[in-house]
């Protein structure tokens, strides 16, 4: 038994040492994740580039005007990316009230005074900023702390349900007002998703659900904008040739590019009337000049990050944690979904852009917010790991002390007997 203790007590110190060794060269944040994050941002600064060489010529009278733009933005989001990775993600309710606050009132802004742009009015300061985008990462921040205080109380229906189909109509009204109709089914979908995970009953589950996609219907077929796409929508599927001039362009994107590719810069369809080929349809410049090969594996990424999400919302120290990791990461993931199902006519065109890789600064800043808070939280999850590993060693210490004491007073007792 001795022998045991003491061997046990060995291995749990050389482990210790091994895993302060390993710390000393290697953050305590996933690496995993960052590794995905680096790879699309790369990934997306090139893509970015390669479609926005034309359109950024006519904008700015030079080649790389879009592209130094979208850099520019990409160094502002690492800053606070890795700022935030610092950031004790349990001082977010301290502040998510008056972010909602804020969040609430720039969508104000753009319904009185916002710029039009290609029929609706999302952006303000010179299309520099949109805020649903924030919106969308406030609503899941303000929704995260909100259950977490409420979960005791989730079903009741007036202390659960109701409240919080007033936050969802409160925030998706004033986006679908603009309209940004992606926008709102996003937050009403993570809505959902988020109370269901906070341990809402199934009961008013499935009555939200049931709220949710009749409201919605209803919506997309009394907006012009809904009502035009999903007209389109359905006859794209029976066959490709009837749908959207948008997902005809895109889809003949893909069968340009083959198995393969064109290259990189090589494609055409980006100069023949692709819409917004560096931003909403960049995906599909990625089909065409990478080939199914390349668009598979940017899908991989993504699968990548709601892995590691799932991971450290899994791993988390607290429930705020978990509800946080998983709104996230289903939030990054469900917009590339949104965006590459959207091309591809596999569902209505809904405007998402795609994260990391769309040229846009209000969706590469907040995306990489988001990254950094999931960071946070996977560098708390590995203290407390670190910290449950020191306290397991006390204890195997601790027994294999008193293990020696009682051999010390049983030898003694042995040999008064023996006198």
């Amino acid at each position: 038994m001795g022998q045991r203790v003491a061997l046990a007590s060995n291995r749990s110190r050389q482990y210790v040492r091994s895993k302060n060794a390993a710390q000393t060269l290697r953050l305590r944040i996933d690496v995993p994740l960052l590794a995905a994050i680096i790879s699309l941002l790369a990934f997306g600064s090139l893509m970015v580039f390669s479609a926005s060489w034309d359109v950024s010529l006519h904008l700015y009278g030079s080649h790389s005007g879009v592209f130094i733009r979208q850099l520019l933005f990409l160094g502002g989001g690492a800053v606070v990316m890795v700022a935030l990775i610092f950031f004790n993600y349990r001082w977010i309710p301290r502040f998510v009230v008056l972010a909602m606050a804020a969040a609430i009132i720039l969508l104000i802004v753009v319904l009185v005074n916002g710029e039009v742009r290609l029929g609706s009015a999302r952006t303000v300061s010179q299309g520099s900023i949109q805020p649903s985008e924030l919106a969308k990462l406030v609503t899941i921040l303000y929704l995260a702390v909100w259950l977490f205080a409420k979960k005791e109380r989730l079903h009741d229906i007036w202390l659960g349900l109701i409240p919080l189909g007033l936050i969802l109509g409160v925030v998706g009204g004033l986006i679908l007002s603009q309209p940004d109709l992606s926008a709102a089914i996003t937050i009403f979908v993570l809505g959902g998703m988020l109370f269901f995970l906070a341990g809402g009953d199934i009961k008013q589950i499935f009555i939200l659900v049931v709220i949710a996609v009749l409201v919605g219907w209803f919506i997309v077929w009394i907006n012009p904008t809904g009502s035009e796409r999903m007209g389109t929508y359905l006859p794209g599927l029976r066959d490709p040739l009837e749908a959207s001039y948008h997902v005809r362009r895109s889809l003949g994107a893909f069968v340009n590019g083959g198995w393969l590719g064109t290259g990189i810069s090589n494609g055409t369809v980006k100069l023949n009337d692709l819409p917004l080929p560096h931003s909403d349809s960049i995906y599909a410049v990625v089909g065409e000049e990478l080939g199914v090969w390349g668009s598979i594996m940017t899908v991989i990424l993504y699968v990548v990050i709601l892995w590691r999400g799932l991971v450290i919302a899994r791993n988390a120290p607290d429930d705020l944690g978990r509800l946080l990791a998983a709104g996230l990461s289903f939030w990054l993931v469900m917009e590339a979904f949104f965006n590459m199902a959207g091309i591809l006519g596999l569902l209505p065109f809904a405007g998402n852009a795609l994260p990391f890789i769309s040229a846009g600064g209000s969706s590469l800043v907040v995306s990489m917010i988001a990254i950094g808070i999931l960071l946070n939280i996977s560098r708390y999850s590995v203290e407390k790991r670190e910290q449950e590993e020191r306290r397991t060693l006390s204890e195997i210490i601790g027994l294999r002390r008193w293990y020696r004491r009682g051999r010390v007073s049983r030898s003694r007792r042995t040999r008064s007997a023996r006198k």
